[in-house]
């Protein structure tokens, strides 16, 4: 099999079922923008090796984050394809994830920047593409109705990855840096 097919040099590509759709259609931003996010947690899961319950996690995730990509890039009315799904169960494991690390993580007192660690950053730069998805994803909603088990997936999995990166803040004695306005006179 080629990897091109030179379908998509016109600036369109093709769906599942069939339509095709120019490459700026929200629905291509919304499944490419979960690649994306994808992409980002498979450079988080490889920077925290030490931690392999959290690195065996976000394989999950990734695994997850495809499908819900697959069922994205499938035409709602077209496509015949059976796909697996994202299921109330999936965004409970993050739930428990999210309890479970809390459990570990002093109270917060202020609102934390970013950084201090560069696996504490990756957690967060996953975070800020997972809300751009969600936010695309709300939108192609708008357009042509998306299951809410996917947004609430998005949704429960930006909580998950600020909630990791806190851990990661304790776990590699980074300090958390606060968020202290800066007041004018």
């Amino acid at each position: 099999m080629k990897i091109y097919t030179k379908n998509g040099d016109g600036g369109t590509t093709q769906l599942i079922g069939g339509t095709r759709v120019p490459k700026h259609h929200v629905r291509i931003e919304a499944y490419g923008t979960v690649d994306e996010l994808n992409s980002h947690i498979g450079m988080l899961a490889d920077l925290i090796s030490d931690l392999k319950n959290e690195q065996d996690l976000l394989r999950i995730i990734q695994d997850k984050l495809f499908t819900l990509g697959s069922l994205l890039a499938a035409d709602p009315e077209k496509s015949k394809m059976k796909l697996p799904t994202i299921k109330l169960n999936d965004v409970e494991i993050l739930e428990k994830a999210i309890d479970a690390m809390d459990e570990q993580l002093p109270n917060m007192t202020h609102f934390i920047l970013p950084g201090g660690n560069v696996a504490v950053s990756q957690a967060h730069i996953a975070r800020c593409v997972c809300r751009r998805a969600e936010r695309m994803i709300t939108h192609l909603n708008e357009i042509s109705p998306v299951e809410a088990i996917i947004i609430q997936y998005l949704n429960r999995l930006s909580d998950y990855l600020f909630t990791l990166g806190r851990l990661l803040s304790k776990h590699y004695n980074a300090e958390e840096i606060k968020w202290i306005p800066k007041m004018e006179d």
